[in-house]
């Protein structure tokens, strides 16, 4: 006759539990910067004729018409863009171990004997 009973063989096996996953998007945001800019603007200025002065303001045509133009200069804000990178994201993954209690029926089979002399639930 033999005698069976079950054992019990724990393992493990390896199943997908999850995903993880990188996305990237766009957002945009509104910055606000201040740059100083300069801009020309026109003055008159008037200078009375002196004893100095009088030379050089003599040395003028006879009454005429004319025109004398200047041209004024301002600066404005100039934008540019770049793209730059700023840094890399990867995902990793790492292995933790944890113990897992398993609790289990297992099952034997016995043997009686009848008599004999014998150990009576011999295993």
């Amino acid at each position: 006759m033999t005698r069976s009973e079950e054992r019990l063989n724990v393992g493990t096996e390896k199943q997908a539990t999850g995903r993880a996953r990188l996305r990237k998007y766009i957002t945009t945001e509104n910055v606000t910067t201040t740059v100083p800019v300069q801009r020309e603007e026109v003055r008159l200025e008037r200078e009375p004729i002196t004893d100095a002065n009088a030379g050089d303001a003599m040395s003028g045509a006879d009454l005429t018409e004319s025109e004398h133009e200047v041209t004024l200069h301002e600066e404005r804000p100039v934008v540019e863009k770049e793209t730059v990178p700023v840094e890399r994201v990867r995902l990793e993954k790492d292995t933790v171990t944890d113990d897992v209690q398993v609790d289990e029926e297992v099952r034997k089979e016995r043997i009686e004997t009848e008599g004999t002399d014998v150990d009576q639930n011999r295993r």
